[in-house]
């Protein structure tokens, strides 16, 4: 397999650990040892990389690649980011589970059922999820991927519906009632919220 046509993060290497080229990894599977069985994984640029051992400590995983045998080659690998093919992911998900890479290209409803724009991004800085949403009417928000600013997912369906105000597009219910249709005027406040913290 050559470089993801739909790469989806799975996890992104950290420090180097100890001599002998092993690494610290942070991944983003539920289960991180579950990181071993999606086959090679990928860097941004296609560089692949293979897992010939990992182990659990703390919060993090400690990984031996293939072809990374002493610390220099390690270090210099800090900070990549790794990746697979959506393909690669499994699609038996639960009732109201999805992969981010799913939420890209949604649609996103307002609450009263208007399309005012599309995802273009899930980022994380930190503080929860956030979604890059590029609106119809032109411009750019952050969204919180919260609950209550995103009642509604669905992949099948092909949208999600947000919550202006919980979303931070508005202030409040009186702004709302002053913007335009459906309470939310996006030329008015092109910003994204004040808080993005929270996983949803």
């Amino acid at each position: 397999m050559t470089k993801p046509h739909n790469p989806v993060q799975m996890a992104v290497i950290g420090a180097a650990h100890g001599i002998k080229g092993d690494l610290r990894v942070k991944t983003f599977t539920g289960d991180p040892l579950a990181l071993g069985d999606y086959g090679p994984l990928y860097s941004r640029e296609g560089r692949a990389f293979e897992i010939v051992d990992l182990r659990q400590q703390g919060n993090v995983l400690v990984v031996h690649f293939k072809a990374i045998s002493d610390r220099n080659a390690a270090e210099a690998l800090n900070g990549t980011q790794l990746f697979v093919d959506r393909s690669a992911l499994p699609d038996d998900l639960e009732e109201g589970e999805f992969y981010h890479a799913d939420l890209v290209g949604l649609s996103v409803k307002d609450d009263a059922g208007a399309v005012i724009g599309k995802v273009t991004a899930v980022q994380n800085y930190g503080g929860g999820d956030i979604l890059a949403v590029t609106l119809a009417m032109g411009g750019d928000v952050l969204v919180p991927f919260t609950q209550a600013a995103v009642p509604d997912v669905s992949v099948a369906g092909g949208y999600i519906v947000i919550d202006p105000v919980a979303a931070g597009l508005v202030e409040d219910e009186e702004d709302a009632d002053a913007g335009g249709p459906h309470g939310f005027d996006p030329k008015s406040r092109p910003r994204g919220p004040r808080e993005a913290g929270g996983n949803r």
